[in-house]
């Protein structure tokens, strides 16, 4: 059965989680850890738990999302993976990190891509990609049809939504994304986004004051 932890990192505070099922297997999306308790807490729960990291995903490429993962890669052996559209901005990262004040380590460069209908598989588990661009040019979500979840990113957030101002962002094409591609799925479908508390699909559906009303 698959088992979701989240932490909140960083000074944006953003939701890192940590996927697994009973095979130990698990994969670490978006590691936002900064200081060093929080890149202990995310080791000391991977440890207690016995689990092995298989991947690494970022969501999308802001850096409140890739602040960690020079550690994540260092520390278990992994490459970053995420749409190739992204490219340029875990590239940029390190200068957007200066012009905010924070200092972070480069991520590594990704070695593989992740695109629209591809499978994300460990242990048991199994969750399909979704292209969902809007906040960044090549945001993704992760879907689980029979668990009934969706890890989000900035895409969709509880009463919210992901911002359009940053680079590569568009209002338009976010709105479409949500509404063709998330708001299609089961109402009873838990989002688990890159800040703030979970949600789901029916209550975002009816009370979403920026899409509830698209639907």
């Amino acid at each position: 059965m698959l088992q979701i932890k989240s932490f909140t990192f960083n000074p944006f505070q953003e939701n890192t989680y940590v996927l697994f099922d009973e095979t130990q297997e698990c994969i670490i999306i978006d590691p936002g850890c900064y200081e060093g308790d929080e890149e202990e807490a995310l080791q000391s729960f991977i440890a207690s738990q016995k689990l092995k990291p298989v991947m690494l995903v970022n969501t999308h490429a802001h850096i409140d999302h890739v602040l960690g993962n020079n550690f994540v890669c260092k520390t278990y052996d992994l490459s970053p993976v995420l749409h190739q559209k992204e490219l340029p901005l875990i590239e940029a990262a390190p200068v957007y990190g200066t012009e905010w004040g924070i200092a972070m380590h480069p991520s590594p460069a990704p070695k593989s891509f992740l695109k629209e209908g591809d499978v994300v598989r460990f242990g048991k588990t199994e969750l399909k990609i979704l292209f969902t661009p809007g906040h960044s040019p090549g945001s993704i979500c992760l879907h689980s049809e029979k668990e009934k979840i969706i890890i989000s990113g900035d895409v969709l957030f509880y009463q919210s939504i992901g911002r359009t101002d940053l680079p590569g962002g568009d209002y338009d094409t976010l709105i479409k994304s949500i509404t063709e591609k998330l708001f299609v799925l089961d109402d009873a479908t838990k989002v688990f986004s890159g800040h703030g508390p979970e949600t789901n699909i029916g209550f975002e559906k009816k009370y979403n004051p920026f899409v509830g009303n698209t639907v």
